[in-house]
């Protein structure tokens, strides 16, 4: 009898440990691409505690997260705002995760600064959103108007901007950081003009270009304010680690199927790939939203967030 009941008591034991650790996993969701970079060696090293997603767009993220089947998710920025308004604020901000990923590419060596572009066209991805509202905002602080002085030609994906390229002796494009990467292997001599994230810093007006933050529904921080401060701790290194080994976390990219090794450890040091919280993330985000708001409200959900958004670890 005491073998069969430490038998029972083994099995219930196991039960319920195992029922406690599938309790306690952090459901955590990412979008394909610099958005889920940052995060391959916390899942390398950490799996264990995460119930990991990795989507291909943000509408398999969302409902999941409105339904508080997900606890923390890295979406793009403009999309937290989104989410924030139409939730009455369930959701806080905890992190940036990948600033500016957007590049001028060029067939020829024309471009030296964003006025460089009046007169020209380019084919770009993004209509009606983030990459759009970018560069109307860059060009007019460069004294351009976008459709006037310089005319795009929008493309449905990247793909389609590489054949075109690949068809001219000389073309200018707008694309994101893998695309740039792959583009370059595929088009000869197309180079980067310059960086969108940079001319972003060097109007010095307080905003970041930012891509993609991470956030957290509110109950769930409430509930587990122990697993959000692991989770931003372990965040923080697996940042660190894969901006100082290119090579390494290339693998774990690809082993993730986020992007191709070789891609990747190319890519990587133009993903931007950042993990900034506190009050620095609060004044970059805050002044990125204000300029999207300002051409288009309803880039943010149709009104700016107020300071609930953002949180701020104790």
């Amino acid at each position: 009898m005491k073998k069969v009941f430490a038998v029972l008591l083994a099995v219930m034991l196991l039960l319920t440990a195992s029922a406690f650790a599938d309790g306690e996993a952090v459901r955590l969701a990412a979008l394909k691409g610099p958005t889920a970079m940052g995060l391959v060696k916390l899942l390398e090293d950490h799996g264990s505690e995460y119930d990991f997603l990795l989507a291909g767009s943000a509408d398999e993220i969302t409902p999941k997260l409105i339904q508080g089947q997900i606890d923390i998710a890295a979406v793009p920025v403009n999309l937290a705002s989104v989410l924030y308004n139409k939730t009455n604020g369930a959701l806080k901000l905890i992190a940036v995760n990948a600033l500016g990923v957007l590049y001028i590419v060029e067939k020829g060596e024309t471009l030296k600064s964003l006025t460089d572009l009046k007169g020209k066209t380019l084919y770009a991805t993004g209509k009606g959103s983030t990459p759009e509202y970018n560069l109307t905002y860059l060009l007019r602080e460069a004294g351009l108007e976008l459709g006037t002085d310089v005319t795009v030609e929008w493309k449905s994906e990247p793909a389609e901007v590489v054949a075109l390229l690949k068809t001219q002796e000389s073309g200018i494009a707008m694309l994101p950081q893998p695309y740039v990467t792959v583009a370059k292997t595929q088009v000869e001599g197309l180079e980067t003009a310059f960086d969108l994230t940079a001319c972003w810093d060097a109007l010095e007006n307080g905003s970041r270009l930012v891509t993609a933050g991470i956030v957290v529904r509110e109950q769930y921080l409430q509930e587990h304010p122990e697993e959000v401060a692991r989770f931003l701790t372990e965040f923080a290194a697996s940042v660190e680690y894969v901006n100082a080994n290119p090579a390494e976390a290339a693998v774990l990219i690809d082993n993730l199927g986020i992007v191709k090794a070789a891609v990747a450890e190319k890519a990587l040091p133009q993903c931007n790939v950042v993990c900034i919280t506190g009050a620095e993330m609060q004044q970059a985000v805050s002044g990125y939203l204000n300029v999207l708001f300002q051409l288009n409200p309803a880039a943010v959900g149709g009104a700016l967030p107020d300071e609930n958004l953002y949180y701020a670890a104790e």
